[in-house]
């Protein structure tokens, strides 16, 4: 069963329901405004189809394009430069069978996981921060975008200097990757809360904690979530640059023995991993992105 939402006209009271009569909320007060939601009975088909519609396309395609590359694997293109999708899941499941694939991807994931949570969390608070303090923002906002546009490439000889070739410094890598990103656009969603709302609260006699803690905080999460999502890919591509430049273990150091060896399958074997994991912190991304908007109004919930 589902709920659909309707507004009340303007300019029409409703009167009060007994309660269990069916036709409406009990001893609902007259003249209430707002949305009414309104169960529906809908079916499985109607309910689900539309995204059943979009996962099966989304399947199609795949196994269209792997076919193609199986096909023309080997007689349109050289397989050892493009491998096959069969040698690719062979390899995969070698690495599977041997532990090989288990021991690199829990190094990497450590490292992306503990980079994600530290750029993240410093980002939004210095975002969160700073934005609210108008002067410093003023003040930072060019060193800070000279910061963010140095490459992350380039910073991991200087990080392997301060910190080593150990996992500290492909976390602090990740976070740096992080950090900026979480940081704009937690600026830009405190620097675009509705000042009526400000002004509604004080008003009201709010103190500054309390516009912050129920207006600014909560209106500018929509920033915060756009950082997260943006951010998950440069997690995984701070973390497998560290590993590509110094490493004896993670994906990227895998990626780099594969390399050396000419084993393409190997090479598309830990992107295929890569991917899985990027993925799947997406998902947690959104899940933590529903769970915090449940605030927001049905509309903009969509």
């Amino acid at each position: 069963m589902t709920e659909q939402t309707v507004k009340p006209s303007r300019g029409r009271k409703r009167k009060p329901s007994p309660a269990g009569d069916g036709t409406g909320m009990p001893g609902e007060p007259s003249g209430t405004a707002g949305p009414v939601r309104i169960a529906l009975r809908r079916t499985w088909k109607e309910r689900h189809g539309r995204t059943m519609t979009v996962w099966g396309l989304r399947t199609l395609l795949i196994v269209v394009l792997l076919a193609t590359w199986e096909v023309t694997g080997g007689t349109l293109f050289d397989i050892t430069f493009t491998s096959k999708p069969s040698a690719i899941f062979l390899r995969l499941g070698e690495w599977w069978a041997d532990g090989t694939l288990w021991t690199h991807s829990w190094v990497t994931i450590q490292e992306i996981v503990y980079g994600f949570l530290l750029g993240a969390l410093a980002g939004a608070i210095a975002g969160f921060v700073l934005a609210s303090a108008q002067l410093a923002y003023r003040v930072l906002d060019p060193f800070i975008m000279a910061l963010y546009s140095i490459p992350k490439v380039a910073l991991a000889p200087l990080f392997i200097v301060w910190f080593g070739i150990g996992m500290h410094m492909k976390v602090l890598l990740a976070a740096a990757t992080v950090f900026f990103l979480v940081f704009l656009n937690t600026a830009a969603g405190v620097r675009e809360v509705d000042r009526g709302l400000i002004d509604a609260v004080r008003l009201m006699g709010g103190s500054r904690r309390d516009i912050a803690r129920k207006v600014v905080l909560p209106s500018s999460m929509t920033g915060v979530l756009t950082g997260l999502k943006v951010a998950v890919p440069y997690a995984l591509i701070g973390a497998v640059i560290g590993e590509l430049v110094a490493s004896n273990k993670g994906l990227g150091y895998l990626i780099n023995d594969a390399a050396a060896q000419f084993d393409t399958a190997g090479v598309f074997a830990t992107l295929v991993v890569l991917s899985v994991i990027a993925g799947l912190l997406n998902v947690c991304v959104g899940l933590i992105g529903r769970r915090v908007n449940r605030w927001k109004p049905v509309e903009s919930q969509g």
